[in-house]
């Protein structure tokens, strides 16, 4: 066995052992009834995703990878997310609590069997890893989708994080994006899925992009000048969804006196004015750029200024450069349980002087979800292909509660225009 398939496999359990470590943190921070319970029909019990990330990893790595008789093969529909909708998924037969941790943890212990016996080469299924590496970002991407769980939950708070860093550099303001063509995508990165593959060349035209998130201040001015009483920020489908949906100010925050307050993980305190704003929609997004004067960035103006180097022509992994993320570029990972406030991370600048496009908050893009030229489904086509079409706006940078593994400057989100529970906000871009 060479030298780089082992320090593949190594990585492979490192990335496992760490995805797993934060399922338990977060389904073990609450008793069995919070664990069982549905905290919103827009989320399945916490239960159901332990399971789920169990049984995934099992059809992959054990029956497809490894080849293994089934553990559970009784349980396959239960755990599919195609065959039940979240709001149905309390009355289904589910694992209690103690089995689906038994479970996960029989999964597991076959995985890592299969790890320690897989040459990680010789199917695109396997070359370097990649069946690991999906099952690794979908266990966090679960994790993601727990921690908002956790954010809808009633009661006493039960996550614990240090704050985040407040603001190295002043950052506010635009940047001037030259026009031009540059490689979106890409066709190298090991781990990437689908719908970021394959790489092309796109031409951009010229545009100004903010330097940094738009803020809790910023918004909090939009609410006060009386934004969301006004239709002509909005677009028709926005204006309808704000009065259908009663939309006053963006979900988990109230009033507190003549100041705007904010609920974080069971915990109430006074929003913070230079902190990206969190847990708005598309629309309200769309409708807060229509009032600022510019409108949301394409997706692939937002990779530009995220990616490309002028320096060098060419697009990097990241903002920074191409080394992984470090606690000094980005918020990521559920290190802290909230935004970093503008200017915290200035190592994690793109090259044209753009901030935090990686971590914080995700950003709604104006683009609908759609493959690539030449896009291929793999391995499956419930992954990205089902989803394609106007009905789901493109969300890109990962938020404070992404992992590294699931994050990149390709890396493409994707929901409903109406969705706000996700750890969502954006910035705003204009024509030059």
């Amino acid at each position: 066995m060479s030298v780089e398939t082992e320090r593949l496999r190594s990585l492979v359990a490192t990335e496992l052992n760490r995805a797993r470590d934060r399922t338990v943190l977060l389904t073990e921070a609450v008793d069995e009834e919070d664990l069982i319970r549905q905290h919103s029909p827009l989320m399945s019990p916490l239960v159901w995703d332990l399971a789920h990330v169990g049984n995934q990893e099992e059809l992959w790595l054990v029956r497809d990878v490894g080849g293994r008789e089934p553990v559970r093969h009784d349980i396959d529909e239960l755990y599919d997310a195609f065959k039940h909708p979240r709001r149905d998924r309390p009355q289904l037969p589910l694992l209690g609590p103690a089995e689906a941790r038994r479970y996960v943890a029989t999964v597991r212990d076959k995985v890592l069997d299969v790890l320690d016996h897989s040459r990680l080469d010789g199917t695109p299924l396997v070359e370097h890893g990649f069946a690991f590496g999906m099952i690794v970002q979908h266990e966090q991407q679960h994790d993601e989708t727990m921690l908002a769980t956790h954010q809808l939950r009633a009661g006493a708070p039960v996550l614990q994080a240090p704050p985040p860093p407040g603001a190295a550099v002043p950052v506010g303001g635009e940047v001037l994006i030259p026009g031009g063509a540059f490689t979106m995508g890409t066709s190298t990165e090991p781990w990437a899925l689908d719908n970021e593959r394959p790489a092309h060349r796109v031409d951009v035209a010229t545009f100004f992009m903010d330097r940094a998130p738009v803020t809790n201040g910023q918004y909090a001015a939009f609410l006060d000048a009386g934004g969301y009483d006004d239709p002509r920020w909005w677009s028709p489908a926005g204006w309808r969804h704000r009065q259908t949906a009663g939309l006053s100010a963006p979900q988990h925050w109230q009033r507190d006196g003549d100041e705007w307050a904010y609920t974080r993980f069971g915990r109430i305190s006074r929003i913070i004015p230079d902190e990206p704003v969190v847990h708005v929609c598309f629309y309200e997004a769309e409708a807060y750029a229509a009032w600022a004067g510019k409108r949301l960035p394409t997706e692939a103006e937002w990779e530009k200024a995220a990616r490309f180097d002028p320096a060098t022509g060419r697009s990097r992994r990241f903002p920074w450069g191409d080394e992984p993320p470090t606690a000094d570029h980005a918020n990521l990972g559920q290190r802290h349980l909230r935004p970093a406030a503008a200017g915290a991370y200035p190592a994690g600048a793109s090259p044209s002087g753009v901030h935090q496009l990686v971590g914080d908050v995700w950003e709604w893009t104006s683009s609908d979800f759609l493959g690539y030229p030449g896009f291929v489904a793999f391995p499956y086509s419930e992954y990205s292909e089902v989803f394609f079409g106007p009905e789901y706006k493109v969300l890109r940078g990962g938020s404070f509660g992404t992992d590294a593994a699931a994050c990149r400057g390709t890396f493409r989100n994707w929901d409903y225009p109406i969705r706000r529970q996700i750890f969502s906000g954006f910035r705003c871009a204009r024509d030059a």
